[in-house]
């Protein structure tokens, strides 16, 4: 089981994880909140900083954060998607730098919420606890 942690009441975020879950028929992923209790828990267990400003992919014990954790994130997606993680070969520091650039700008161009994002009866089983 594969667990994505990402920004609760970032609206760009929000979308990514409905994106993701219509891309991932068989359940590979689990998602957590940042902000909740889980998502805090399972920072700390991998090390990630509380100021972090990514999306955190946990898979096989490890910890991936920024342009990395999208992209293997991407590798576990249905066709076309797939396709993306051939990405990886651009050396990290290029691929965080555009990561970083949309991370820092995704609130002014796509919003924020006053809470996290609240899963459908049909997707909650994918969250950790809520």
């Amino acid at each position: 089981m594969s667990i994505i942690l990402f920004d609760g009441v970032c609206n760009l975020c929000s979308h990514a994880v409905q994106f993701i879950i219509e891309r991932d028929p068989k359940g590979n992923f689990r998602f957590a909140s940042l902000q909740s209790n889980a998502g805090e828990r399972l920072r700390r267990e991998h090390g990630i900083q509380a100021s972090t400003d990514s999306i955190v992919l946990i898979k096989d014990g490890r910890a991936y954060v920024e342009s990395t954790a999208a992209l293997r994130v991407a590798s576990g997606l249905k066709w076309p998607w797939k396709a993306f993680t051939v990405m990886l070969v651009i050396p990290r520091p290029i691929r965080d730098r555009l990561y970083q650039w949309v991370a820092k700008n995704r609130y002014k161009w796509f919003g924020k919420k006053d809470s996290c994002m609240m899963p459908s009866k049909e997707t909650k089983d994918r969250f950790i606890e809520l």
